[in-house]
């Protein structure tokens, strides 16, 4: 008998590791997905403000330096 409370003490933890894992992993892609719309909008403001200055070519479109 010991040995079964001892599985079913072990399965216990472990299934409380795998839940807290699974939503860690959940948090993180929703934070994943937030940041990447505001780096994606910060790209797109950066872009069109160095469009709209006109003094060179928007660094989107340049070569880099090492072409």
């Amino acid at each position: 008998m010991t040995s079964t409370t001892a599985f079913e003490e072990q399965l216990a933890h472990l299934t409380r590791v795998v839940d807290d894992l699974s939503d860690v992993i959940a948090r993180q892609d929703g934070e994943i997905t937030r940041l990447t719309k505001r780096l994606d909008l910060i790209m797109q403001r950066e872009a069109e403000r160095e469009y709209a200055s006109g003094d060179q070519v928007p660094l989107s479109d340049q070569r880099p330096p090492h072409w």
